[in-house]
C-alpha cells in the first residue's frame, strides 16, 4: 500500500475497527452511519490530501482530518433529518402507513404505502393523506441539502404497460404535491418502476397493498438548493 494510504488507513482504523465502536462501558456495538461516514471520510481525505501536497505525510493527516469532518457533518445532517421525520410521522409509522429507513450515510428513505396514499389503480393522493404529505413537505423544505428521487411502484396485477404508466403517474402526483408545497423543482426527479421492485409477495392482498407505494429517497448533495 502506498505510504499516504497507509497513513489514512491507520487514522481510519482508530475510528473504524471492524465496523464497530465502543460504548461507555468499553463494549463493542455496531457503528452508526455517521461514525462510518467519519471513517470513510478519513481514508478518502488522507489519500486526496497526500496526493495534493508534496509532503505526503502532512497532506495525508490534513486530508484525513478534513475528510473526517465532512463525513461526520453529512452523517449528522442526515441523522437529524431522520429524527425529524420519525418524530413528525410517529403515528403513521406506528400504523404501518409510512416507513423511514436510513439507507447509507448520505441517503434516507421515506416510503408511503397504497393503503393510505392511493386507491387501487389510482394515481390520485387520498385527501385523508394530505396531512401526512404536508408533514413530509415541511421537513423537506427545511433540509435544502438533499435532493429527492421519487419512485412510483405498483403490484403485479394488470398488464406491465399499464403498471409502468400508473407508477409514473403516482410519482408525478407526489412531486406535484411537493411543488404546490414550495419544494424547489430542481431538487426533485421522478420515475416509475411498475411491479419490478416489490417489497412483499404479490400473492396476497396484504403484499399487494404494500407494493402499491411511492418511495422518496433523500440524497445528500453538496450545494444547497431552494
Amino acid at each position: 500500500m502506498p505510504y499516504p494510504l497507509k497513513i489514512g488507513a491507520a487514522l481510519m482504523a482508530a475510528v473504524l475497527t471492524v465496523g464497530c465502536a465502543t460504548d461507555e462501558y468499553g463494549n463493542r456495538r455496531p457503528m452508526t452511519e455517521t461514525e462510518k461516514g467519519v471513517g470513510i471520510g478519513t481514508l478518502s481525505g488522507a489519500a486526496i490530501g497526500a496526493l495534493a501536497t508534496r509532503n505526503s505525510a502532512q497532506g495525508a493527516v490534513i486530508g484525513a482530518i478534513g475528510g473526517a469532518l465532512v463525513g461526520g457533518l453529512i452523517g449528522n445532517y442526515m441523522e437529524q433529518q431522520q429524527r425529524d421525520f420519525q418524530k413528525a410521522l410517529a403515528t403513521e409509522i406506528a400504523l404501518g402507513q409510512i416507513r423511514v429507513e436510513r439507507i447509507s450515510e448520505g441517503e434516507l428513505l421515506v416510503g408511503m404505502t397504497g393503503e393510505t396514499a392511493f386507491e387501487v389503480d389510482s394515481d390520485v393522493i387520498k385527501p385523508g393523506f394530505y396531512s401526512t404529505m404536508d408533514k413530509i413537505a415541511s421537513i423537506v423544505n427545511r433540509y435544502g441539502k438533499t435532493r429527492l428521487d421519487i419512485a412510483g411502484h405498483t403490484d403485479s396485477t394488470g398488464s406491465r404497460a399499464h403498471n409502468m404508466q400508473l407508477s409514473d403517474r403516482r410519482a408525478d402526483s407526489v412531486q406535484n404535491y411537493f411543488l404546490a408545497s414550495g419544494v424547489y423543482p430542481p431538487r426533485m426527479q421522478t420515475r416509475g418502476y411498475g411491479p419490478d421492485y416489490p417489497i412483499a409477495s404479490n400473492d396476497t392482498p396484504e403484499g399487494r397493498r404494500l407494493n402499491r407505494r411511492v418511495d422518496i429517497t433523500l440524497i445528500y448533495q453538496e450545494t444547497p438548493q431552494g
